[in-house]
């Protein structure tokens, strides 16, 4: 018999549908055979699905028949207007049959002991042959060993880029003749089983068993909508999994419906304003000063408390999860502060040190943390701001200007431009950004990290490796040198070396780049422990959330004690005034409109930086609830850079990766296999203010800590941290999956909306034009000419008009839509 496929017809008007979960229902008729499937489950003799392909069989060995299927599209159960809904909950929970933790395998195992506690719990009496027979289609007749459901209920998730099943739980339903009402029982399974091709990791099943003349409001397919509905969140079947009894089972039950039926109030407005919407850009939405900042501000004020109260009490507490939390961001952003700062004492000549940058980072992350609309962003002082406070060193240096005065100047009129920006709208022109064009600014990001920590690994060799190099470049040092050790008071006295001689020791360098590596690798490896089999599901929690300050302390430990011996660099210290207020009448009214250009390129940079970070923090896959504040968040970075720009404090923006970062700490995950491949996907974050807000306290305290015992931080550490923070925050991103594809078989492709719906050559075509685009950036980014970084804002803005008008050039604007998709 020749191979055949069966193919599962999906209404098209079901994909376009608004709603973000839609239900299947599969009808098999009786009597009716189902092909030999290679991909048949393994662990139990029945499947619930019909499979995708068919294999060659012998008509001697197995009987081949026809199966019909019917898929149809359910509608979501509307809560706040179906009465039937409450009612249907309500007769559940005053007779409710709950099985938690089962330990059955196989689904008609699973399916016998619901039957049983349906029994035992007196909601009906029935044959257990008669009941099998309905919700099982024999597919072979009394000789085969197969068998299908008869009728089920999946939820699956409909977008632009294909449907993809919810595979943690199952809807079973039949209608039994002997029955005199309706019945249900939930079964949760004590681990996850593998039913077949889009069931690969059950853990709820929902059996509903109804007589066969009812009411329409009262079938089985009607009471199935309301259970589906409730078991389509994702949220609430990972607090399903919390729960310990049956009475907490049902209070979640009682508070899902709550959520359900609480009003979803969402205007026109709102979604005008959002600049990641859809519509496009009309030029009297930049007109409406204030209107942006208005829905902001409304939509995100009636969390504010939530904000502080998430997490905090009742079955949701997650102290222990906030706790590892605040200490994560407090080494993330702490060692970046001390690096950037030694960064801008060397620039500056220590106008502005170490010390200010840490007080600095502590007043405005306090600030941001407390009125940000994005409480998940983490502000920080990024190399770019570093690099750009150099070239002012510079400028004032040739024409001489006073720094402190010029500084604060530009500042000012930075926080001028960012200001004028939240109030009118700008940050609209997000819309522009499509999501690759996002992730190739996200990896030049990283790809900086990772080119500071090789320049300072680099300077340290140039320094401390090579052999001294004499001043005449002559052997004349080395004869007086050894005239001087061959005198007889030199072996009792000791001799003084020259300092480049001293300098020059191989022991240094190669300790540095041992420090480095070996942050970045325990870091990782802690990172991935919560990955493996070993210790506890809790303890691999805690000790991934605190991979980075774990490898940060140890290796600090051995770098500045089991090798005191051998001097290590680290960053200077010097005891003065923290706060200059700077003295703006030193400059000319030549200065002041000079230091315009500069504030505006410097907004320009700040501006993108924002609002891009604040894109990728709170993007789809993150599930993020409480909505974003671009506009109040541009302005508020605005009024934070006037308090450092007067006080001669460094510059501060939202920055990346610390801030996706953030809200994976804060993450619930729950894997999800495909195919055979593994997926990590977010089920809920705790959205709060504490975390960030107690770090960036930390970082105000450890002004005590200075110059020891934080002078005990080697340099290389801090490298170190820059490669840790760079590779952990490429995962999840798009671009690096498909370049790494390019090194991949095509077998182990893993089932990606755009491979599917992508042509292969096409897909190359697009990560190559990315990789050119990336590498533009870093190539104008990264280049040793100073000034040609102060365009690099310029230069960021030029891939809007790329993707826009000249990739749709080389690949089809449909192809091109289906990449720039979210795959969630």
């Amino acid at each position: 018999m020749e191979n055949q496929k069966a193919l599962h017809f999906v209404p098209v008007e079901a994909l376009s549908s608004g709603n973000g979960h839609v239900f299947r229902r599969m009808e098999l008729q009786d009597d009716e055979e189902q092909p030999e499937s290679p991909r048949a489950p393994t662990d139990s003799s029945h499947a619930y699905e019909l499979p995708t392909q068919t294999t060659n069989s012998d008509s001697d060995s197995s009987r081949f028949g026809l199966l019909n299927t019917s898929r149809k599209y359910v509608k979501l159960m509307n809560f706040k207007e179906e009465v039937r809904a409450h009612r249907d909950l309500d007769s559940f929970l005053a007779q409710a049959s709950i099985l938690l933790d089962e330990k059955a395998a196989s689904l008609d195992e699973v399916l016998r002991r619901m039957l049983e506690h349906l029994a035992q719990d007196g909601q009906g009496s029935w044959k257990q042959e008669e009941v099998t027979r309905s919700l099982f289609t024999d597919a072979g007749g009394q000789e085969a060993s197969v068998h299908l459901l008869t009728e089920t209920i999946q939820g699956v998730t409909a977008t632009a880029t294909g449907v993809r099943y919810q595979q943690s739980w199952l809807c079973v339903l039949c209608n039994v003749k002997s029955l005199q009402r309706r019945c249900v029982c939930i079964a949760r399974l004590e681990r996850p089983q593998n039913w077949g091709v889009n069931c690969c990791e059950a853990r709820f099943v929902i059996l509903i068993l109804s007589p066969p003349r009812m009411k329409s409001t009262k079938t089985a397919i009607e009471l199935a909508r309301t259970f589906a509905t409730m078991f389509s969140d994702i949220s609430f079947r990972e607090k399903l999994l919390e729960t310990k009894t049956q009475e907490d089972f049902k209070q979640e039950l009682v508070l899902q419906r709550q959520l359900l039926s609480s009003p979803t109030y969402k205007t026109s407005m709102e979604e005008e304003i959002s600049p990641h919407s859809n519509k496009p850009l009309k030029v009297t939405e930049f007109l409406q000063a204030g209107r942006g900042i208005y829905e902001d501000l409304s939509r995100r004020l009636p969390h504010y408390i939530s904000d502080f109260t998430d997490g905090m009490h009742g079955s949701s507490r997650s102290l222990l999860k906030y706790t590892t939390t605040a200490i994560f961001l407090y080494i993330a952003i702490l060692l970046p502060a001390i690096a950037f700062g030694s960064l801008n004492d060397e620039s500056t000549r220590g106008e502005i040190d170490v010390q200010k940058t840490i007080v600095g980072q502590s007043i405005g992350g306090v600030i941001y943390s407390l009125f940000a609309g994005s409480p998940m962003v983490i502000p920080l002082t990024t190399a770019p701001l570093a690099i750009f406070i150099s070239v002012i060193r510079g400028i004032c240096d040739d024409y001489d200007l006073d720094f402190p005065a010029f500084y604060a100047c530009i500042g000012l009129w930075n926080s001028l431009f960012l200001i004028l920006g939240g109030a009118f709208n700008v940050s609209l022109f997000m819309k522009l950004f499509k999501r690759s064009t996002e992730e190739v600014i996200a990896l030049f990001i990283s790809v900086a990290f990772v080119g500071d920590a090789v320049k300072g690994t680099i300077k340290i060799f140039h320094k401390y490796y090579h052999e001294p190099m004499l001043v005449n470049r002559s052997a004349v040092e080395l004869q007086s040198l050894a005239d001087l050790l061959q005198q007889p008071e030199s072996s009792s006295a000791g001799v003084s070396l020259p300092a480049v001689l001293m300098l020059c020791t191989k022991e240094r360098p190669i300790l540095c780049l041992l420090l480095m590596l070996g942050t970045l690798w325990l870091g990782y490896v802690l990172f991935l422990i919560k990955r493996s089999p070993f210790l506890h599901a809790k303890v691999r929690e805690v000790v991934s959330d605190c991979a980075l300050p774990i490898s940060v302390v140890i290796f600090s430990f051995v770098g500045s004690y089991l090798f005191i011996d051998i001097k290590l660099p680290v960053f200077n210290y010097y005891s003065g005034p923290v706060f200059n207020v700077a003295p703006l009448n030193k400059l000319t009214g030549m200065n002041i409109l000079s230091a315009c250009g500069l504030g505006f390129l410097l907004a320009l940079l700040i501006f993108i930086d924002q609002n891009i970070v604040i894109s990728l923090t709170n993007a789809p896959e993150n599930r993020l609830l409480k909505g974003t504040a671009y506009h109040w968040d541009l302005m508020l970075s605005g009024f934070i850079n006037i308090l450092m720009s007067v006080l001669g404090l460094p510059w501060m923006h939202a920055a990346f990766p610390h801030s996706t970062l953030h809200v994976r700490q804060l993450a619930k995950v729950e894997q999800r296999v495909e195919q055979g491949h593994l997926y990590e996907t977010i089920v809920s974050v705790k959205e709060t203010r504490l975390t960030s807000l107690a770090a960036n306290a930390l970082i105000g305290l450890s002004v005590f800590l200075l110059p020891v015992p934080l002078q005990w931080i080697p340099k290389p550490v801090l490298y170190g941290l820059f490669l840790y923070i760079a590779l952990t925050s490429i995962e999840g991103n798009q671009m690096c999956n498909r370049i790494a594809l390019l090194l991949k078989e095509q077998t182990s492709y893993p089932p990606t909306h755009y491979i599917r719906r992508v042509p292969q050559r096409k897909v190359h075509y697009f990560t190559g034009l990315q990789l050119i685009q990336l590498i533009t950036l870093c190539a104008f980014g990264m280049y040793p000419l100073p000034y040609m970084k102060m365009i690099f804002p310029l230069l960021m803005i030029l891939l809007i008009p790329v993707r826009k008008s000249l990739l749709p050039k080389i690949i089809e604007a449909k192809y091109l839509d289906i990449i720039d998709a979210q795959h969630m």
